[in-house]
């Protein structure tokens, strides 16, 4: 490894940006003419839409329609520099980030590094269990479910077979409601075409929320149109129940009820993911950076965090603010502009969420969405909130050439109640074999 990494010095002050989601290639963005190098540090050369994951991993987009290349969506931005590396620890005295590629010398850090899935120490549960923070993970889930219906056609075991069938759904947040909605529109026009000899009034869909209500942060008016909604499309909602354990066959609620699945998709919970080197008083539980209104990490004047990874708390937001695309985007945006005031030695401005309100789409033509306009909160559910999902979804998407292949292939499944993309490339996840007593091949 070199001492430094072979970035260009353009004698301008330099800003290391870690993580390029939506936090960090805004602030990129709004870096765009500002006196200043831009450097992105990231450990895959490209930015994922994260809210459509999940439909990669149920077949309905591939992954090149909500992905795009960082080097292509700053084409033509002169001051930007990217580099593929992963962070490793921050020298604050000497002002270095160190990375896989060497260290990197800075002016201003910022940290962009976002969440991932939180097992809250279960490892049994972390080796079992899939999550979806990642375009490897829904790959690797549609790999799973694919594979697993291909296996399920060589087995005699009632059980076993329903093993491979059956999901469970751990969270009730948008992740694991549109996660649950996508696999009962598929169990409904799709999976009985494909496998003819397997009963799919056999395949059970389980969500388990350990609250009282889906949704939680929408209003009660969504939490309910959305349970009403997974019921009519026969999704079994175990509410105030949580996943005691999970051995990668049954799943144990804390109830003493027992379900059986090979098949159990995370998305109760995320932890915030810092790097070393940072004073231990500033991180706060869930792994965020305390940051003041300015987004400036607690104890430190040129490092910021931005997005999942911040805490920025108040009498509104005790927690910090909501971990979803809205809140890092804005202050991605803010930052950018505070960096240019501080070059002038002017005051920076704090940051003031704008909440525009949350979505989630359940299924075809079903959704709900707080949405705030023009002072007002409006409650929107069924089919109009579906296409308010579909609209916001499409126009926040980073290039056009997303926007028009993600269009197509909607107008394309809805129209023919098809998922296209059903193949088998790449990893699936492999969990230690059942033994096996009475499985035999049909033939």
């Amino acid at each position: 490894m070199e001492t430094l990494a072979k970035i260009e010095d353009i004698n301008q002050p330099r800003v290391v940006i870690v993580g390029g989601g939506f936090a960090g290639l805004e602030l990129a963005r709004a870096l765009r003419n500002a006196p200043m190098q831009v450097v992105l540090i990231d450990k895959q050369n490209y930015h994922a839409f994260q809210p459509l994951l999940y439909q990669v991993a149920t077949a309905s987009l591939a992954a090149d329609s909500i992905v795009s290349p960082f080097r292509k969506i700053l084409d033509g931005q002169d001051n930007f520099y990217f580099r593929l590396a992963e962070a490793i620890c921050v020298d604050t005295e000497q002002h270095l980030l160190e990375t896989s590629i060497g260290r990197i010398r800075y002016d201003f850090l910022v940290l962009a590094t976002g969440a991932t899935a939180n097992f809250f120490g279960d490892e049994q549960m972390q080796r079992h269990a899939i999550t979806l923070k990642s375009v490897a993970d829904a790959i690797e889930l549609r790999n799973t479910v694919l594979s697993n219906f291909e296996q399920a056609l060589q087995l005699g075991d009632m059980e076993k077979i329903n093993s491979l069938l059956d999901f469970v759904i751990v969270g009730g947040g948008p992740t694991g409601v549109e996660i649950a909605g996508a696999l009962s529109e598929l169990r409904a026009h799709v999976f009985p075409r494909d496998y003819r000899e397997l009963n799919f009034k056999e395949m059970d869909i389980h969500l388990v929320q350990s609250g009282p209500a889906l949704l939680k942060g929408m209003s009660a008016e969504a939490s309910q149109k959305s349970l009403e909604y997974l019921k009519h499309f026969g999704v079994q909602v175990w509410l105030d129940r949580r996943v005691k354990s999970y051995d990668g066959y049954t799943v144990t609620l804390n109830t003493g009820e027992k379900l059986i699945t090979r098949t159990l998709i995370w998305a109760a919970g995320v932890t915030g993911s810092p790097i070393k080197g940072l004073r231990e008083d500033c991180l706060l539980p869930g792994n965020r950076y305390a940051v003041n209104e300015f987004n400036q990490v607690a104890g430190y004047d040129n490092i910021f965090a931005l997005g999942d990874i911040a805490a920025m708390r108040s009498e509104l937001y005790p927690e910090g603010h909501p971990m979803v695309a809205q809140p890092a985007l804005q202050q991605g945006r803010l930052l950018g502009q505070n960096l240019e005031r501080q070059l002038k030695n002017e005051p920076m401005q704090p940051f003031r969420y704008d909440d525009k309100g949350s979505m989630a789409t359940i299924g075809r033509n079903h959704a709900v969405a707080d949405i705030k306009l023009f002072g007002r909160d409006l409650r929107l559910g069924g089919f109009i909130a579906w296409l308010a999902w579909g609209f916001v979804h499409v126009v926040s998407l980073v290039s056009f050439r997303n926007r028009l292949i993600v269009l197509l292939n909607w107008a394309y499944s809805y129209f023919s109640y098809d998922k296209g993309l059903r193949y088998i490339i790449g990893t699936r996840k492999v969990l230690p074999p059942v033994e096996d007593t009475q499985d035999k091949a049909i033939t």
